[in-house]
């Protein structure tokens, strides 16, 4: 593909993001930058969700891993959609009753600042990392696209890239990625629905007979009853579950959004919709990924040995100009749209819950705010600049895994804040928070020899979290009051 031609993809696409940017900045204040003034539709954030939801790594990785592992992911995502309704349910009322911004507020008002901080604290380490890691990815995209046809270091393309999210973020914040969210996700949707419609193109099939094909195939098999299998429907379901409670109902992120719905009910009807429309996405995904090894069959293509590799290499390669635009603008797409929210979500927790600047008149806010977003948009080129200098996708992966830990203890803080009535001692609760992703690590190291080969999956979550909710229980007391 023609770098000019790329150049003036990206180009446009930046442009529609700034033209955005511009239409919903004006007349913008903090409450807009950190909860749109309450005023988003919840249509346009449901919509603007899926973008969120789906990185970068997702748009690539979901679609290769079909030749692993199947439709199994599906499992998964069906306990995502059981953990969008408890969110909409029981967490949802919470937030809007206490009228939060960052909801690690609720941990303050529950146990105290120690606990507070912490839940801060974690969240912000991975979502820098998580954040870092799939602007990594689409960074990497870029480079090998366009700037290396040009020389331009890899380091001047993090750069332009933080750059281009803090203009279009800086002074609209959160109301302004609810709207660029929008328009990123009908880019993504549309480069896979369009893949999958060249695809069939190419072999001669209608609709039905696409559906037919990838039916009958053994990579859309789903379930998987294995008890001891990292694919277990029951392991993968429950995971499921309470994964979307902690990285979307307990992840300022995700929940930023929702709380800029103009009421309770609206922002019950963005997560119930949300729901099923990221359940529809996610099937396309894997249908497409079915697509893609069924028609390397039929072509007698030797697709690359690395899953990830899979999509990119098709599209790029065989399946012509139009996908391939629309592959990279997928991409792109994919990964800004999480990105943006990441920093956002990022300023929006270090400002509230560390600095106190609902505290404060609106120009000492504004400086406060706009130091912290430049602060943390330096922090993740730094960030990801690290990941260039190990230069070893394996360690870079791992220390993304690594990060993952680091949501169990917000999850085991919220869900016995929320059962359980009794008082903690405070200052103890970042001591348990360490522990217990520690002791998950050797748990999911050893545990194939420990448990007879039982593999453990995304359910380790629940393990690190119940670690942390006794911990919890054991330096607590019944509260008097």
């Amino acid at each position: 593909m023609s770098p000019y031609l790329v150049f003036f993809l990206i180009g446009g696409y930046f442009g529609i993001l700034l033209l955005i940017a511009w239409l919903t900045s004006r007349k913008a204040d903090t409450e807009t930058f950190f909860i749109a003034n309450r005023r988003s539709p919840w249509y346009v954030v449901a919509f603007a969700m899926i973008g969120t939801t789906i990185s970068g790594v997702t748009f690539i990785s979901v679609p290769g891993e079909v030749g692993n592992s199947g439709f199994s992911y599906l499992e998964f995502v069906m306990g995502n959609v059981v953990g969008y309704w408890l969110i909409s349910g029981y967490l949802l009322p919470v937030y809007y009753r206490m009228k939060l911004i960052s909801i690690y507020s609720f941990l303050g008002e529950r146990f105290g600042i120690y606990s507070h901080k912490t839940g801060s604290l974690f969240f912000i380490l991975s979502k820098l990392i998580g954040a870092a890691f799939r602007l990594y990815l689409a960074a990497m995209v870029l480079q090998l696209a366009f700037f290396d046809a040009f020389g331009i270091p890899f380091s001047v393309t993090v750069l332009i890239s933080i750059l281009l999210i803090w203009i279009y973020t800086n002074k609209g914040g959160i109301k302004t990625i609810v709207w660029t969210d929008t328009i990123q996700t009908v880019f993504l949707v549309t480069a896979v629905v369009l893949t999958i419609v060249t695809i069939s193109g190419k072999l001669n099939w209608d609709l039905v007979t696409m559906f037919r094909e990838v039916d009958k195939s053994p990579l859309s098999q789903i379930f998987t009853w294995d008890w001891r299998s990292g694919q277990n429907f029951f392991k993968q379901f429950f995971a499921g579950i309470f994964t979307t409670l902690v990285i979307v109902g307990m992840d300022q992120d995700q929940m930023q959004k929702n709380l800029t719905c103009k009421s309770l009910t609206d922002a019950r009807k963005n997560m119930v919709v949300f729901s099923f429309a990221f359940l529809v996405t996610v099937f396309l995904f894997l249908c497409l990924g079915a697509l893609l090894y069924l028609y390397g069959q039929q072509m007698n293509l030797q697709l690359p040995a690395k899953s990830d590799d899979v999509f990119s290499w098709l599209a790029l390669n065989h399946l012509g100009v139009l996908v391939g635009i629309s592959f990279l603008i997928g991409v792109i797409a994919a990964a800004y749209s999480s990105a943006d929210s990441a920093l956002a979500s990022l300023t929006t927790t270090l400002s509230i819950d560390f600095f106190q600047v609902e505290k404060m008149t609106e120009e000492k806010r504004k400086r406060i705010k706009s130091i912290i977003h430049i602060c943390f948009s330096l922090l993740l080129a730094m960030v990801i600049l690290l990941f260039r200098a190990v230069n070893n996708q394996s360690v870079v992966v791992a220390v993304f895994k690594v990060a993952g830990y680091t949501y169990g203890p917000i999850l085991g803080l919220f869900l016995f804040g929320l059962l359980s009535k009794r008082k903690v001692r405070d200052k103890w609760v970042p001591l348990v928070a360490i522990i217990a992703p520690v002791i998950c690590y050797f748990i999911s190291t050893y545990s194939k020899k420990w448990f007879n080969g039982y593999e453990f999956g995304f359910e380790l979550l629940i393990v690190n979290g119940f670690l942390v909710f006794i911990g919890l229980f054991l330096l607590s007391e019944r509260n008097s009051k």
